[in-house]
């Protein structure tokens, strides 16, 4: 339905050059925003991944870390974060932006309702996460496994070849699909139902509101495929999908499935997604300003 009323638009023009300029401008701002995010949320993350694997409750994995090594346990895989989180999120908002302006730039394509063009964006993002999946095996093994995770990683490269990085990959674009949709659906959403207001405070309120919102969406949908892409990622042996799903359930039962680290995650969410909504925006219209 949707190629054959393309077709019958017999409208095929983009405009290529305004799309990749939203894209660019809108990557940037994002990836700015999220180096802050990972510098400031980080411990969070390690205790919501340490939780994937392991299972236990947030206190619990709070105290687990911090007995492993002090503040700093909370930041084992910083730098591969500081890769992975901007270089990830430049993605995610470059395909927003991108394919949406590319989607507006055509008579048909632009008269799609915001969740359907936002399927596009998502798509695009769910690829390209998975090309960066090395760099999150290594941050997501060192968050969990603290020190030893390097000896992990070599041991598993050595027995199964370069390919283990890209274990939990299927599961990232799965996941980012799933989570990355009703994020921005739900962003994209509110930001054309809520009215803007004219002072930057109310501005600025209304951003978090929606940011807030589209966290706690996306993260309750996506949570087990997290948890499953996590078990396998950080895993010291070879281990599918199906089997890292018994052995949660096993330990933790169906909840465990849906349900670890999710309230970690829903803070940890909540808070990025308020942050970034607002910086994101921030840096949006300072690129649009300078690039008029």
């Amino acid at each position: 339905m949707l190629i054959k009323g393309f077709i019958d638009a017999e409208d095929v023009d983009f405009d290529v050059g305004k799309a990749f300029k939203s894209a660019l401008g809108g990557g940037l701002a994002g990836a700015a925003a999220m180096v802050l995010q990972v510098l400031l949320l980080m411990p969070i993350r390690t205790v919501m991944n340490y939780q994937y694997r392991y299972g236990t409750t947030t206190t619990q994995a709070t105290k687990t870390l911090y007995h492993d090594g002090g503040f700093q346990r909370y930041y084992q895989g910083l730098l591969a974060a500081l890769v992975q989180g901007p270089v990830s999120r430049f993605g995610d908002t470059a395909a927003n932006v991108g394919i949406l302006v590319l989607l507006e730039s055509n008579s048909y394509m632009k008269t799609l309702p915001t969740l359907v063009k936002t399927v596009f964006a998502s798509v695009a993002a769910a690829l390209f996460r998975m090309t960066l999946t090395p760099v999150d095996t290594v941050k997501t093994t060192l968050q969990t496994q603290g020190k030893p995770g390097w000896e992990i990683l070599k041991r598993r490269i050595k027995l199964y070849g370069i390919g283990t990085l890209w274990y939990g990959a299927l599961a990232t674009a799965a996941a980012t699909f799933v989570g990355h949709y009703p994020w921005f659906g739900t962003y994209n959403f509110l930001q054309d139902k809520i009215p803007e207001p004219d002072h930057i405070a109310q501005k600025l309120l209304r951003q978090a509101f929606i940011g807030f919102v589209a966290s706690v969406v996306s993260d309750t949908i996506s949570n087990s495929l997290r948890v499953l892409k996590t078990y396998r990622q950080v895993n010291e042996t070879r281990i599918g999908y199906l089997n890292a799903a018994k052995a949660v359930i096993r330990q933790d039962g169906i909840r465990g499935l849906f349900g670890r680290g999710l309230k970690t995650r829903i803070l940890a969410n909540g808070l990025q997604g308020l942050m970034f909504s607002v910086l994101w925006k921030l840096f949006l219209d300072l690129w649009n300003d300078k690039t008029k």
